[in-house]
C-alpha cells in the first residue's frame, strides 16, 4: 500500500486543488516533478513504484530521484496540512503557538523588546483558553530569556510557571481518566449491559481526584460527554443519556457559567443536548436547545459558525419533519447546499443530501428524492470511508424503498443482493436483526406487491420485526417500520410516521 497516496485520497476535492496550487507556491514551473507525481497518484489506477519511476524519468529510470521526489511531495503535504488545521482551529492552540514561534525568532533575530511582547500576548492567549501545556513552553521561554531587559521578573514568572504545573497536570490526569472511562463503555456495550453513565464516570474521576474540576472545568466535561455519547450512539440508549447531560450541563451554567473561551464546549453540549432530545421523540424541547445553540453561534460563538451551523441546520430541519413542518425543512436544507457563503465540508455535504432526500420522500415526492441520491457521485466504498458503514447501510435503505416506490420491484430485488453481500458481516450481528428481518420483507414485498395488504402479512410484520415498546424504538428504526406500515394500510407514509411518533 503506498502511504502518501492513503493521505492525499484523505483529502477533498478542493483541498486536493488548493494543495496543487500550493506545491507551486514558490516557484512556478512548466514542468514540476513534484506535481506530477501528486496528480499520478490522484489517478483511480493504483501505478507500482515501478510504473511510477517509469512514468516520472522515462529517458532513464532513477529510483534514487524517484524517492527523493516522494519526500519532497511529502513535505509540501505536511505543511498544506498543517496551515490548514491551523486555520480551521478553534480552540486558540494555533493562535499561541504561531505566536511563541514569532517571539522566538525575534529573540534569534535580537529584537529583545518585541520579543518579549509577543510572550506575553501568547501567555493571555494560552492563559484565558485553558492551553496549560502551551503555557507551560510559554513560560519556558520566559524563564530562559529572563535575562533581558525587557523581561519580566524571574520570581514572578517562576511562581506563575509552578502554578499552571498544576494545573497542566490536571490535564493529563483527565487524560487518563477519559481513556479509561471510554475503555470502560465500550466493554459494558460489548457485553449486553445496561450503561450505567454516573456510576462508571464517577468512580474514575474519583480515582484521579477529578470529581471537582469536571464542574469547574467545561472542556473536561465535554471531553466525558463525548465519550459517554459515543456510547449511547452505538446502543441506541438515548433515554438514559438525556437526563443526566441535562443535569450535568445545568450544574455548570448554575455554578459559574461558560465564559466566552468556553464557548465552544457550550455550544457543543448544546447540540448534543438537542440530538438526545430529539432521538427521544421530544421535538419541542429540542428545538428550544437548538434555539440557544443559534444564539451561541450569532454572539459570541460567531468564530464557530462554519462548525455548528450545518449540524444545526441538519437537527432544525429533522425536527421540523416531526412538527408538520416539512416544507419548511426542505427550504432550508435546499438553501444550505446552494449556499455560497458557507463552504460544506465532504461530510456536511453528504449528509444534508441524505437528509435532503428523505425530506422529499416524506412528502411523497420520489423522483426528487432519487434524484438527490444520485447527485452524490461516489461509490459506497468512498462514502464508507468519509462517513462510515452504517451511513452507507442507511444510504442503500433509502435506495431500496425509493426503487419500490418509483416501481422497480426488479431492481429493489437485485439491490438486496448486493446489500446481503455487502454488508454480510453487520447483519449476522444481534443489533442489526432488525435490518435483517426488514430486508426479507422488503423482498416479499418485490414478489408479490399485491400481498402487501394481506392479513397474513401484516401477521409477518409483527411476528419478525421486534420493538420493545415505541418509546424505546430509535426514531430511525420507527422511520422504517413506519413506511412498512403505510404500505399496508394504503395510507400516505408521512402521516402514518407523524401519528407513530406521537404515540411513542
Amino acid at each position: 500500500m503506498d502511504d502518501l497516496r492513503i493521505t492525499i485520497d484523505t483529502l477533498s476535492e478542493e483541498d486536493k486543488r488548493e494543495l496543487a496550487v500550493f506545491i507551486q507556491r514558490q516557484k512556478k514551473k512548466k514542468c514540476r516533478k513534484d506535481l506530477e507525481l501528486f496528480q499520478l497518484l490522484q489517478q483511480k489506477k493504483r501505478h507500482k513504484p515501478e510504473e511510477l519511476i517509469n512514468r516520472l524519468y522515462p529517458e532513464s529510470a532513477n529510483p534514487v530521484a524517484y524517492y527523493a521526489l516522494r519526500k519532497r511531495l511529502t513535505r509540501h503535504l505536511t505543511d498544506f496540512i498543517m496551515l490548514k488545521r491551523m486555520e480551521e482551529d478553534i480552540t486558540a492552540a494555533s493562535s499561541i503557538m504561531g505566536t511563541l514561534s514569532l517571539a522566538s525568532y525575534l529573540f534569534d533575530a535580537g529584537v529583545g523588546r518585541l520579543a518579549w511582547a509577543y510572550l506575553r500576548k501568547a501567555e493571555k492567549l494560552a492563559a484565558a483558553n485553558e492551553q496549560y501545556d502551551l503555557l507551560n513552553a510559554v513560560y519556558n521561554l520566559q524563564i530562559e530569556k529572563a535575562d533581558s531587559e525587557y523581561a519580566d521578573k524571574l520570581d514572578a514568572i517562576i511562581s506563575k510557571r509552578n502554578q499552571n504545573k498544576l494545573a497542566a497536570d490536571e490535564d493529563e490526569r483527565a487524560n487518563i481518566a477519559s481513556s479509561l472511562i471510554n475503555q470502560r463503555l465500550q466493554a459494558v456495550r460489548r457485553q449486553g449491559m445496561d450503561l450505567n453513565f454516573d456510576k462508571i464516570i464517577q468512580e474514575v474521576l474519583h480515582t484521579y481526584h477529578l470529581t471537582e474540576a469536571v464542574s469547574k472545568r467545561p472542556s473536561l466535561l465535554y471531553k466525558l460527554m463525548s465519550i459517554a455519547r459515543s456510547a449511547v450512539l452505538a446502543r441506541k440508549d438515548f433515554l438514559t443519556f438525556e437526563p443526566y447531560i441535562i443535569s450535568q450541563f445545568q450544574e455548570i451554567e448554575q455554578r459559574q457559567g461558560f465564559i466566552r473561551a468556553h464557548q465552544y464546549y457550550r455550544l457543543s453540549l448544546l447540540y448534543m443536548i438537542a440530538h438526545v432530545l430529539y432521538r427521544n421523540k421530544k421535538f419541542t424541547e429540542s428545538m428550544r436547545y437548538l434555539n440557544l445553540l443559534h444564539q451561541g453561534i450569532g454572539g459570541e460563538g460567531k468564530s464557530h459558525y462554519a462548525h455548528f451551523f450545518p449540524r444545526y441546520t441538519f437537527l432544525t430541519v429533522a425536527n421540523l419533519v416531526f412538527l408538520r413542518r416539512n416544507s419548511e425543512g426542505i427550504a432550508l436544507m435546499e438553501k444550505l447546499l446552494s449556499s455560497n457563503s458557507l463552504a460544506l465540508s465532504t461530510k456536511d455535504q453528504l449528509t444534508a443530501q441524505l437528509g435532503l432526500s428523505f425530506n422529499y420522500f416524506a412528502q411523497g415526492e420520489f423522483s426528487r428524492a432519487n434524484r438527490v441520491l444520485l447527485g452524490i457521485k461516489r461509490s459506497d466504498k468512498w462514502c464508507a470511508g468519509k462517513m462510515g458503514r452504517e451511513w452507507v447501510l442507511k444510504k442503500n435503505m433509502g435506495e431500496l424503498i425509493l426503487q419500490f416506490e418509483l416501481g422497480n420491484e426488479d431492481l429493489v430485488l437485485n439491490k438486496i443482493r448486493s446489500f446481503e453481500r455487502t454488508f454480510h458481516d453487520l447483519l449476522q450481528e444481534p443489533a442489526y436483526r432488525n435490518v435483517r428481518q426488514y430486508l426479507l420483507l422488503l423482498k416479499n414485498m418485490a414478489d408479490q406487491p399485491n400481498a402487501v395488504e394481506s392479513s397474513a402479512f401484516f401477521q409477518q410484520v409483527e411476528q419478525s420485526l421486534e420493538f420493545e415498546s415505541f418509546e424505546n424504538t430509535d426514531i430511525q428504526a420507527m422511520s422504517f417500520y413506519a413506511w412498512l406500515k403505510a404500505k399496508m394500510l394504503r395510507r400516505p407514509y408521512y402521516d402514518v410516521l407523524l401519528e407513530l411518533s406521537k404515540s411513542a
